[in-house]
């Protein structure tokens, strides 16, 4: 889709001094998840606040269709329409066409490859920095450790959501590599408070599972699953409603019924997190989270910080997270309140209750303090370059 005449140098050349950036993540692959599109989202808007020329690139299987289609949208209703390829498993692209593409990877002098998931040597090849980004992290390290492929060699720099991988209190292998911590960045711009509140009690937007557990030195790193249970007559000690946006498979029968006895209203993930928009709209209409990990997130203690969360807090939102550790980065107790249990969410409710407009002050700064993307990601190209 190259347009006669076209200047490509001039196409790719970022604000003087910013780099010019591709990043690899999963949003065609992933269709009408609004939320995993909006992971990616904050870093190519971010990024490009920044000055950076950025380019967005997807290895899907077929880049056909709904896919196509889906990323399209997302790349225009962002500004980044011609600054997108999705990348079939036969070398076909949609969006670009390969020779622009291996334009940008020329021009580019960074790579931001979230999970390692772009693995095309045209690419990878002609780009200096390679960034290894984990959002998933003690499930990456313990796959590679057990010889699973992660796509972690042939890079040159590895940024984590954890702070402790390779530290000795930490369970997580750092696989022979040099982790950097980082926080996951939002846009603030993109999530201004809302004046008024839909959503009146705790939500959050959940896969029931993404994966299988490991099992490992006698430990279980678990998914959502096995925390949600651990805290499921929540809403029975608690006054407000909890209300989840939960991606669970019909035939999780037992479960089903065990969040329905103890009042969990189940609302259907595609009603308010199928688009970018619904998704943020979901949120920013929240009373206030209630943000459960990944039990293999709250074993590891790996200070793991979720982009959900961070959406809320910038939206004014109140967050009650699942204790993994974060403490040690974000400031609790106003706004934002860690939990280890359902004592601790009552008594947050409390806090929450008798001070709302307080603690959605509170949530906003904290995002404006520690998770801007122009803070996040600054400190993120510093550190890679």
């Amino acid at each position: 889709m190259t347009t006669p005449g076209r200047d490509m140098s001039r196409d790719y050349a970022g604000a003087a001094g910013a780099p010019a950036v591709i990043v690899s993540g999963m949003i065609a692959a992933t269709p009408h998840q609004g939320g995993a599109t909006w992971a990616i989202l904050q870093y190519l808007i971010g990024l490009r606040a920044l000055g950076c020329a950025v380019t967005f690139v997807e290895p899907v299987s077929d880049p056909q269709g709904d896919r196509a289609t889906y990323c399209a949208r997302v790349m225009s209703d962002h500004e980044l329409s011609d600054r997108w390829c999705l990348v079939g498993e036969d070398g076909t692209t949609v969006g670009m066409d390969r020779s622009e593409l291996r334009a940008a990877a020329r021009e580019a002098d960074m790579l931001i490859n979230v999970s390692g998931m772009l693995t095309d040597a045209d690419v990878l090849d002609r780009i200096g920095c390679r960034v290894y980004l984990d959002l998933d992290p003690g499930f990456v390290q313990m796959w590679h450790d057990d010889g699973v492929d992660m796509h972690l060699d042939g890079h040159t720099h590895f940024v984590t959501l954890a702070d402790t991988i390779g530290s000795e209190q930490c369970p997580i292998p750092a696989c022979g590599r040099t982790w950097i911590p980082t926080l996951p960045p939002v846009v603030l711009g993109q999530w201004s408070p809302a004046a008024e509140t839909v959503h009146d009690g705790f939500t959050t937007v959940a896969h029931w599972r993404s994966y299988g557990p490991i099992h490992r030195a006698g430990v279980v790193y678990g998914q959502k699953a096995h925390s949600l249970r651990t805290i499921v007559g929540a809403p029975t000690r608690v006054p407000e409603k909890f209300q989840i946006a939960l991606d669970i498979h019909p035939d999780e029968t037992k479960d089903l019924a065990e969040l329905a006895a103890n009042g969990w209203d189940l609302i259907d993930p595609v009603r308010v997190s199928a688009t970018p928009a619904l998704y943020r709209d979901f949120v920013r209409t929240s009373w206030a989270e209630l943000g459960t990990a990944k039990s293999g997130y709250v074993a590891s203690q790996s200070g793991w910080f979720s982009d959900r969360s961070a959406c809320y807090l910038a939206s004014g939102r109140p967050v009650v997270a699942q204790s993994t550790g974060f403490e040690r980065r974000l400031p609790t107790g106003e706004g934002l309140f860690s939990f280890v249990g359902i004592d601790d969410i009552a008594a947050a409710a409390d806090d929450i209750r008798r001070d709302p407009i307080g603690h959605r002050a509170a949530a906003r700064a904290i995002a404006e303090r520690h998770l801007s993307a122009e803070r996040v990601l600054t400190r993120l190209l510093e550190n890679v370059t």
